[in-house]
């Protein structure tokens, strides 16, 4: 054969290989569904889309449809409408517990000498993410059940109690009131049960209307709910916002695992644990809206009180099933890391 058939012969096999490539049909992006409060305009999609971006350098193409009802999205990726949802912790417990200990009443909670500490609270839950960022393979697996994989998790700020009346300032006071408890997080109506409160069942897409419109006595929520749900109609000129972590909340991202390359779970992971510092900005700005006059400071005892009435309910709620033990033999090792003198790193509880 000539030299000049062969290069005949190249060009006609480059021209047909390219015009196939035309033809096929570029491969479709996998659907991710986003839960924010304000649909795409909020703080949690303008990060999805960041991670969006980040992921696409990786050669995955990802496509976000947001929702601002968590229940939609839910629902939209059970259906399988979509390989992705980012939603918080309490929804996304039934696909990994062991992630979702995060949501865990005082999971990540430090008092220091009666105080509470809000850095070391926060100090607690970023050792968390990052842990579970690690590519080691037995991290990885935990990350894992069934079908679904942990993708990330991020903050949306501690869950402070939001009070109508500032004289519900002790457990002892809030027997008999009326107290919101998702509906979809059974430990939190256990929780209102124990200290003789009424749990009234709500929504995170509803429950801001029920306190603004007087019809319970308290929530909690993190203060970047303050002013999108203008939560200071709820609280009018008694109430108050207890500077208590009754747990952080988190955004967690959990995808089946089928639908995206190998590694892509730990390559996830590692976007969402580099967010932290910027995640907690917002947070940080979201405080700083709340008027100072509106926060409600406990006596230093209550606080011990308060955070040995947590850990004894997490407990027991463990031994009920609500709540994973790995994940929080893991927190405590975490907590008693951050503040080592607490009684509880002197004590085999949660290690069993």
């Amino acid at each position: 054969m000539t030299l000049r058939r062969c290069l005949r012969l190249a060009v006609s096999a480059t021209a047909m290989l390219a015009a196939f490539a035309l033809a096929a049909p570029a491969q479709a992006a996998t659907k991710v569904c986003i839960f924010d409060f304000l649909g795409t305009s909020g703080d949690a999609f303008n990060l999805a889309r960041d991670f969006a971006v980040a992921m696409q350098r990786e050669g995955v193409e990802l496509e976000l449809k947001g929702y601002n009802d968590e229940g939609q999205a839910l629902n939209a990726y059970i259906a399988g409408q979509c390989d992705g949802l980012l939603a918080t912790g309490f929804r996304t417990r039934q696909f990994n517990a062991v992630a979702a200990s995060t949501d865990s009443l005082g999971a990540t909670t430090i008092v220091r000498n009666g105080n509470v500490d809000v850095p070391g609270t926060y100090e607690v839950l970023r050792k968390l993410i990052h842990t579970f960022a690690s590519p080691s393979p037995q991290v990885a697996k935990l990350m894992v059940q069934g079908e679904h994989e942990v993708a990330g998790i991020t903050p949306a700020g501690i869950a402070y109690p939001f009070m109508v009346d500032r004289k519900l300032n002790s457990v002892e006071a809030l027997a008999g009131k009326r107290i919101i408890a998702l509906a979809y997080d059974p430990a939190q109506a256990a929780m209102v049960q124990r200290i003789k409160g009424i749990p009234v069942p709500a929504t995170i897409s509803d429950f801001h209307l029920k306190f603004n419109s007087g019809q319970v006595d308290m929530l909690a929520a993190p203060t970047m709910a303050y002013l999108p749900l203008e939560l200071n109609k709820g609280l009018g000129s008694k109430g108050a916002i207890t500077r208590f972590p009754l747990l952080v909340v988190t955004y967690q991202m959990v995808v089946r695992h089928s639908k995206f390359p190998p590694g892509f779970g730990v390559q996830a992971r590692t976007f969402w644990a580099g967010q932290f510092d910027r995640v907690m900005q917002l947070i940080r700005r979201a405080d700083a809206s709340v008027p100072p006059q509106a926060w409600m400071d406990l006596e230093p005892q209550d606080n011990v009180r308060y955070t040995q009435l947590l850990r004894e309910s997490r407990m027991q709620l463990t031994q009920q099933g609500l709540y994973d033990k790995r994940g929080l033999k893991i927190l405590k090792r975490i907590r008693c890391h951050v503040n080592a003198a607490d009684a509880e790193c002197g004590t085999k509880q949660e290690e069993d």
